[in-house]
């Protein structure tokens, strides 16, 4: 299978994807008996709850300071120290230092909601496809909401691919009043592009979570938690009703790569020159939460 390639936004250059257990990936997704497994157990929903139980035992405390050195983690960005931490779990889904993420103070800017390897549709229903020419997942399947459908069929989209490596909390890209948080039930694949290439319609109809933000500026903006394979869990943490800041944390993911979706009405936005230039070419763009991923028009 082909290497992950995306752009760095910070550094401004080509890089190759270093992947978190890249070799069971590739067993599970490009041989006959990894697909066997695949639809037999790490599918489902009790497969992620077992791992993450395991990244939850203390022991797993000894796997932290290696994962820091191996993807070459900066600790000084973290709340906590790496010693200070239960479980691998706890440190996966750490806070931050509010300097290591600063929001964009602009107020015509949005902001990329979670650090990770992003990619947007300017106009849903003119897309050519995300990973893959040609390959694009059912709007209406990942909404599963006619009225919704209907309403964003026009619209535009980021997807943001959080990896195991990344800071793993998700955040609210502008200003609003957010609704309840609506559980879509769904199987756990990998949300890697190993496992997307092949079948993008996990996007769709993973396990997921949607919730509508209401704002003065941009409409109503969906924000959605795509669960995945070895996902101990979406929570969310902040309070239906309130009034969220651009940048305030929405929640968490526990243990296992995932994926955000946020969905704007047609004319909202306009994404960053960078960020459509390498989605045209079916290339993620990496950047953090907080930076500008687009203005609103």
């Amino acid at each position: 299978m082909d290497e992950i390639v995306y752009h760095d936004r910070y550094r401004n250059e080509l890089c190759v994807e270093k992947v978190y257990g890249d070799k069971a990936l590739r067993w599970t997704y490009g041989t006959w008996g990894g697909k066997l497994a695949l639809a037999a157990m790490v599918k489902r929903a009790w497969f992620s709850r077992w791992y993450g139980w395991r990244m939850d035992q203390p022991k797993t405390r000894e796997k932290i300071r290696p994962f820091i050195a191996e993807y070459g983690l900066d600790a000084s960005e973290f709340a906590r120290r790496p010693d200070e931490f239960a479980n691998f779990n706890e440190f996966f889904f750490r806070k931050l230092n509010p300097s290591a993420r600063p929001i964009d103070p602009d107020p015509s800017t949005i902001v990329f909601p979670a650090d990770g390897r992003h990619l947007c549709v300017p106009d849903l229903s003119r897309c050519e496809g995300l990973f893959v020419k040609g390959q694009m997942f059912d709007l209406a399947t990942l909404l599963d909401d006619p009225e919704l459908t209907r309403r964003y069929a026009e619209g535009s989209l980021l997807l943001s691919r959080l990896c195991p490596v990344d800071y793993h909390r998700f955040h609210f890209p502008a200003a609003g009043r957010p609704g309840p948080a609506r559980l879509i039930n769904g199987p756990l694949y990998s949300v890697n592009p190993i496992a997307l290439r092949q079948n993008i319609q996990i996007l769709a109809t993973n396990k997921r979570v949607i919730t509508s933000l209401e704002t003065e500026t941009i409409g109503k903006v969906l924000l959605l938690e795509i669960g995945a394979t070895c996902v101990g869990g979406i929570r969310q943490t902040y309070r239906q009703g309130d009034t969220v800041s651009k940048g305030d944390e929405k929640g968490y993911f526990r243990f296992g790569g995932s994926s955000t979706i946020v969905i704007f009405e047609p004319g909202r936005v306009e994404f960053d020159d960078d960020l459509q230039q390498h989605s045209a070419d079916q290339r993620e763009l990496y950047a953090r939460m907080g930076d500008s991923m687009g203005r609103i028009i």
